[in-house]
């Protein structure tokens, strides 16, 4: 028997807002499509350690710690942002015979 698949049907999620972001959605003319879009692209550019809640646990600050031994952050010049490099020089490939 061949197994249908159902369309899932779009479910309501509420959160609480305070004034002035109320004040600045009341502009918006489709506020669902404009809060969609806005979640979609905020999870785009969630922080992969922290998963967004913007504090490591203790195990994942010393994942980190051991990890910035070798790699830091340094700015671009173009624009002014900051990145992860690896401090550790590049290990020489050792040529096989064959």
């Amino acid at each position: 028997m061949a197994k249908t698949t159902k369309k899932k049907e779009p479910r309501i999620v509420t959160f609480k807002a305070d004034q002035s972001l109320l004040e600045a959605l009341r502009g918006v003319e489709n506020r669902s499509e404009f809060i969609r879009t806005a979640l979609l692209a905020a999870l785009d550019n969630i922080c992969p350690l922290c998963k967004g809640r913007g504090i490591l646990t203790p195990n994942q600050k010393d994942h980190w710690e051991s990890f910035a031994t070798d790699h830091g952050l340094e700015e671009c010049d173009d624009c002014h942002e900051f990145y992860l490099v690896c401090r550790k020089p590049p290990r020489r490939r050792v040529k096989r015979a064959h």
